[in-house]
């Protein structure tokens, strides 16, 4: 198994390139009582979002892999979550007017 997906005896059960997709399914898993962590590759500094120095992990102890993987293939985020999930983690966008 790649480097990318095992770190420290922790297993990647979800890789985007967003911390708050990574930080979606952290809270879904912790809903379900598990422990996960968020490894992440991204440099914040320049803010690179492509390529493995982007990669965010969300790892979990490894008998903890296969009720991930089972959670998350049968709740898919939908649209909507991941949307205001995005609208949520910036804080530069202009705030919310009436017309």
């Amino acid at each position: 198994m790649s480097e990318q997906r095992r770190r420290d005896g922790w297993v990647s059960v979800f890789s985007t390139g967003t911390d708050y997709e990574a930080e979606l399914v952290q809270s879904r898993l912790r809903d379900a009582g598990m422990e996960p962590v968020i490894h992440s590759n991204r440099d914040h500094a320049y803010n690179l979002n492509v390529g493995t120095m982007s990669t965010v992990n969300v790892m979990v102890a490894p008998d903890e892999e296969q009720q991930a993987r089972e959670l998350l293939a049968s709740h898919p985020f939908s649209d909507e979550e991941l949307t205001n999930m995005a609208l949520r983690s910036d804080p530069d966008r202009p705030p919310d007017s009436t017309p």
